[in-house]
């Protein structure tokens, strides 16, 4: 068991690993082939290495959170952290390459169901270094911070060190107040390290048209404001206005009235909630924080918020958090808050 104080012992790297096979698959063909005079047939190793991704357009170079990595071919073997990357990775068509996914939040979108569910689940929550290893994996593909935490043994350093390349979704590198272009810039740069850029375009080009359809509907509509509920009792924990969440609500015709918030989330009081009077509640939906109805009953009983016209109307939209992230869903969440801030512009 790692402790954290020491290294555990590591397996071959990943990428030493790999280069033996093909080393040993080498020799064998060489041997079959002096064998046999060079037949014809395909060898179970010519057929692996034909099935093997495309290394056309390669070396890329991705500076992802300041850690620069350079992919000699497209990776083959992933893992996922979290759900929102595991979703993007099957929107690209990259199945094929998926040994392991961690973390599922909500429900998978629809049309992502079954490819997801064929693929290992190595654990509910974030799962441990050792475990992460014996998936064998050349990349690991991390959608929060806490992929790659270090006081569990799963650092960036960690990984380089075992010979498995990383990459963090860019909403956590904390640069900057996070955009829709964001989404659409993760889409292309995973594209490119996996070597199907065309397949990232179009994708990209798929979430801007269903984005702009719901802004087109919503145009003239009147801003609405709206109160993001995370969670939280004693104070309310809620999106702030460098979270991706506040453009959501904005592109969809509402605005948030924490965006004077200067980070993506934070706490607020119920008295800041009541004076900014919102006339929308977006609920964040996930695993561990009550379940919608819990939070609806929670709040429909302060008697501090009955005068809020949100509360007064029962005015809720839910989402799920992982439509309110860098990912696919994102694009999703535009559509389904303008339907619920906005219901009219849909009739």
């Amino acid at each position: 068991m790692y402790d954290g104080m020491s290294r555990p012992p590591l397996p071959t790297p990943a990428r030493g690993r790999h280069g033996l096979r093909a080393a040993a698959a080498a020799l064998a063909l060489s041997a079959a082939l002096l064998a046999s005079g060079c037949g014809t047939s395909q060898t179970a190793a010519q057929e692996k290495e034909a099935a093997a991704p495309s290394a056309v357009g390669f070396p890329v170079t991705i500076d992802n959170c300041g850690v620069k990595t350079t992919y000699d071919r497209p990776p083959a073997r992933v893992v996922t952290i979290h759900q929102h990357p595991a979703e993007l990775l099957l929107s690209l068509g990259l199945k094929d390459r998926m040994v392991g996914t961690a973390f599922p939040d909500s429900a998978v979108l629809p049309e992502l169901r079954k490819d997801y569910a064929a693929i290992p689940e190595l654990a509910k929550r974030e799962p441990s270094f050792e475990t992460i290893l014996e998936a064998e994996p050349d990349l690991v593909y991390g959608g929060y911070g806490s992929a790659f935490a270090d006081k569990e043994g799963r650092s960036r350093k960690a990984f380089e060190d075992a010979g498995i390349d990383t990459h963090l979704n860019r909403e956590y590198c904390g640069e900057k107040r996070v955009t829709m272009e964001d989404t659409y810039e993760e889409v292309r740069t995973v594209g490119r390290i996996f070597g199907v850029p065309d397949r990232a375009d179009q994708l990209v080009a798929d979430l801007r048209a269903r984005v702009g359809r719901a802004t087109t509907a919503v145009r003239s509509a009147p801003k609405v404001p709206v109160f993001v509920y995370d969670s939280g009792d004693k104070s309310a924990f809620t999106a702030g206005g460098k979270s991706l969440g506040t453009e959501l609500i904005r592109m969809a015709g509402g605005e948030n009235v924490f965006a004077d918030l200067d980070d993506v989330f934070g706490d607020v009081s119920w008295e800041q909630v009541v004076e900014r009077r919102p006339e929308v509640i977006a609920i964040y939906d996930y695993a561990g924080t009550g379940s919608v109805e819990q939070k609806k009953e929670y709040l429909l009983a302060q008697p501090a918020l009955k005068d809020v016209p949100a509360i007064r109307n029962k005015r809720f939209v839910v989402l799920p958090l992982t439509a309110t992230l860098v990912g696919v869903r994102s694009a999703y969440a535009v559509e389904d808050l303008a339907r619920g801030i906005h219901p009219e512009s849909f009739a």
